[in-house]
């Protein structure tokens, strides 16, 4: 009985033993998902330090999670239906405390960030500091698995990056006079040459496979539409003319980037159009509403009031959130995610190219 009781006690701590090893190492053909952006893809990284960026409170989350869990949505995220589309589990966000075994990837986004250090500066973490910790995660990795197993897995993962928004937005937004010192062809440069240096910089560390967003029509949301004098339904134009000049941007520095980047394969979506067609069709899709948000006050619900904790108390909310394309006043529904998740993984080149997410993780 007593070797009975050994020969138990012994398989249990092997089995325990290998459990821990295998986190990394019995799947060998794992492909993680790291993700760096802004509010479209930050799970509640910015739960974790003092900032008014946050969505921790109802009704965010009030239809999937039936809680708030700090994403600005009333359910997922593009990010997450990525990650189950790729039978990966809800990736993380990177702060929020605990034993990361960082296996499936790690989300380092931040709601309000911008490719820019004065964007929003001081109550988000902005891309160059979303790169510092992905560096240090990879460092960490590296350690734990050698040289070798750390550049295998960090070859194989995708990596998956939105920013932009708040880096042509604050300056209408905000008292920044920064649109005075330099063209729009120039502040856009400086945008996309900081997300092509962080681009270059996770490729240094094994990073081959990319997804993009490009940005939609900014001036086109609630919020921007409702800082139109009149009330007469008219986007902002001003804001989505420099958006249109990021993507084409965009565009030509990635084309630029698989020239020079030995395998670099990445998949764009072309969220203008997908965005354009379901606001202006928005039955064809599903959607009752799409000149409004779900949640928040004023005019079409463009006052950034939703949850009624960011200085405006009273707000309106619908009673399905599913019927709108727009949740709060900037950001779309957990049903409108999904839509353009769904074009991401696996849309036609003219939607999602050259590649889509699909064929890079399985490449």
């Amino acid at each position: 009985m007593a070797s009975l009781r050994f020969f138990l006690c012994f398989f249990l701590f092997c089995g325990s033993s290998l459990n821990l090893v295998c986190s990394h190492r019995c799947q060998k053909n794992l492909v993680a998902l790291f993700i760096l952006g802004d509010s479209l893809f930050d799970p509640g990284n910015n739960n974790y330090f003092n900032t008014i960026a946050r969505a921790n409170f109802f009704p965010y989350g009030e239809t999937f999670f039936k809680y708030p869990t700090g994403r600005f949505s009333d359910g997922r995220l593009i990010p997450d239906f990525i990650a189950e589309y790729a039978n990966l589990p809800l990736i993380p966000p990177y702060l929020q405390p605990g034993n990361h075994q960082f296996t499936y990837g790690s989300n380092f986004a931040s709601a309000g960030a911008g490719a820019l250090a004065e964007t929003n500066q001081g109550f988000v973490i902005d891309l160059k500091t979303q790169l510092s910790y992905f560096k240090k995660m990879e460092k960490l990795l590296r350690q734990k698995l050698g040289d070798a197993e750390a550049k295998a897995f960090f070859s194989r993962a995708v990596y998956l990056i939105n920013i932009g928004a708040n880096d042509y937005v604050s300056p209408f937004t905000t008292n920044s006079s920064v649109l005075q010192s330099f063209s729009k062809e120039e502040y856009v440069g400086m945008v996309i040459g900081n997300l092509t240096d962080t681009i270059k910089e996770i490729y240094r560390k094994g990073g081959k496979k990319f997804g993009f967003l490009n940005l939609g029509s900014l001036g086109c949301v609630p919020r921007q539409k409702a800082l139109v004098p009149g009330n007469t339904g008219s986007c902002f134009e001003e804001i989505t003319e420099i958006a249109k000049l990021h993507n084409a941007a965009l565009s030509k520095a990635l084309q630029e980037l698989e020239i020079k980047l030995v395998e670099f394969k990445y998949a764009k979506h072309d969220i203008n159009i997908s965005f354009s067609e379901r606001a202006n069709n928005p039955e064809k899709y599903g959607f009752k509403v799409a000149d409004r948000a779900c949640c928040g006050s004023g005019p079409y619900r463009g006052i950034n009031s939703c949850g009624g904790k960011r200085g405006v108390t009273e707000y309106e909310l619908c009673s399905d959130p599913s019927e709108y394309l727009f949740f709060d006043s900037n950001h779309i529904s957990d049903k409108a995610n999904k839509q353009i998740s769904e074009l991401m993984w696996s849309g036609a080149p003219n939607i999602t190219g050259p590649y889509n997410l699909k064929a890079l993780f399985e490449a």
